[in-house]
């Protein structure tokens, strides 16, 4: 009998629990999800307590889902905490009403209460990323790292906190910080699968591929127990590096053993493999009958509409995989759904951004460059609204480019290419795309002139 002492999950906060033995469990999901492990789902285990706190951690996860089905199935273990709420602590009602604004589609609430969270219980870590996960799905990245830096001296001796940090600092393109809480999160923790990521990020932004391949390499043998999203984007990661050394055969090896057929139901693992797969065909490369696979998968979420960062891959997957019919009921669905938003944010991004990116989009798989690139010019500004990493968004402007120079736009597609491989001397493929370039303009290539 311990009852004098008050239960706290393995960060130190106090829990309200009707079944001690769900303890373990819900440190599962608190543990899982900051270091990004497959158990956070042990959860579920626990889900006949219905304690308000173990209740929201299982809507949450179905939440994660990310599919047009996720509230519906998140609804019933939210409600079960919001009927017992009054029982729990006030951080646990904050977590409790955080996960029903969610459910209920109120990311602006969701996301204040996280951040109210994280100024009054700073150790409460799961919270902390659960809100750095809303403000990266609309964009806002200062949001996600002022969460971060909320924590980093009450929970300064938790190693995933410094790869938030490390994350949120990158996404602010502020990349000597990002780098320090990086190698300071692996340094506490070898196995420490976000900062890698964090850390890969800095590393193809700053053009040292050959040091993100070693790096990368080097730290993959702890990619074990994660969540498929982790350890497939991890590897996806390590594709891009060697992509930009023109290593196909490496890149299509990496994608059938890593990358795709993890979990191929899941939205991340989708999107790394239509990512990739279309950064192979703009590099040039022929990926044989790979698009039919994921296409079947994508067939099922025409209706999903749940991030509109999702449903542009799901949209230029379908068209690339030649299913023109499916494509197009995509874009009308999201044409429906952009008219119907009534959050200002939501439909603003919806309307302004996600429509004429679709457009675009739509048109370039089908061989429409002239409209790809007018549709894809106006929203590319502004895509950072769509959430979305930097290396993640890039595809679009991949996809842009590739659209203008097959539009001969010259001129266009060499003033903005000559800066990108200023800034990526390594890149064996920026060098091939702007040699093409030159050769188009009369120009002298920069690898035959001695400049030294």
């Amino acid at each position: 009998m311990q009852h004098d002492r008050p239960l706290t999950d393995s960060l130190g906060n106090p829990v309200t629990l009707r079944d001690e033995r769900s303890l373990a469990a819900l440190n599962d999901f608190v543990e899982g999800f900051i270091a990004c492990e497959a158990r956070a789902v042990n959860v579920l285990q626990a889900q006949a307590d219905a304690s308000p706190l173990v209740q929201a951690y299982c809507a949450a996860l179905h939440m994660f889902a990310e599919s047009a089905d996720a509230p519906r199935n998140a609804r019933p273990f939210i409600e079960q905490a919001l009927a017992h709420a009054h029982q729990a602590s006030e951080r646990e009602q904050r977590w409790v009403a955080a996960v029903a604004a969610w459910v209920d589609g109120d990311l602006p609430r969701a996301i204040a209460l996280h951040e109210e969270q994280a100024r009054l219980h700073p150790r409460d870590l799961a919270s902390l990323k659960l809100g750095q996960y809303h403000c990266f799905n609309r964009g806002d990245s200062p949001a996600m790292l002022r969460l971060a830096l909320q924590a980093q001296h009450a929970a300064a001796d938790v190693p995933y906190l410094h790869g938030m940090l490390a994350f949120g600092w990158e996404q602010c393109h502020r990349l000597k910080e990002a780098e320090a809480a990086a190698r300071h999160a692996i340094h506490r923790c070898r196995k420490e699968p976000w900062a890698h990521h964090a850390l890969a990020h800095v590393m193809l932004t700053q053009g040292r591929i050959a040091e993100g391949i070693d790096f990368m390499a080097s730290v993959s043998d702890t990619w074990t127990g994660l969540n498929s999203f982790m350890v497939t984007h991890n590897w996806w990661h390590q594709a891009l590096f060697l992509l930009e050394q023109d290593r196909h055969a490496e890149v299509i090896a990496l994608y059938d053993q890593q990358v795709w057929g993890v979990v191929k139901e899941y939205t991340q693992d989708q999107i790394n493999a239509i990512s990739l797969l279309a950064r192979l065909e703009l590099a040039g490369v022929d990926v044989g009958p790979r698009w039919a696979d994921v296409a079947d998968h994508l067939a099922l979420r025409l209706a999903d509409h749940v991030l509109p960062f999702l449903d542009l891959q799901y949209l230029y997957g379908l068209a690339r995989a030649g299913r023109t019919e499916a494509a197009r009921a995509l874009l009308r669905n999201i044409t429906t759904h952009a008219a119907t938003r009534t959050e200002a944010h939501e439909r603003t991004v919806w309307q302004q951004v996600c429509m004429p990116a679709a457009h675009g989009l739509l048109a370039h798989a089908q061989g429409d460059c002239a409209t790809a690139a007018e549709k894809l010019g106006t929203a590319l500004p502004r895509l950072v609204e769509i959430g979305g990493s930097h290396a993640q968004r890039d595809l679009f402007h991949q996809i842009w480019l590739d659209a203008l120079q097959r539009n001969g736009q010259w001129a266009a597609v060499q003033n903005l290419l000559q800066p990108l491989c200023n800034a990526q001397p390594q890149s064996a493929r920026l060098a091939r795309q702007a040699r093409r370039v030159n050769q188009a303009l009369g120009l002298p290539d920069p690898a035959h002139e001695d400049f030294e």
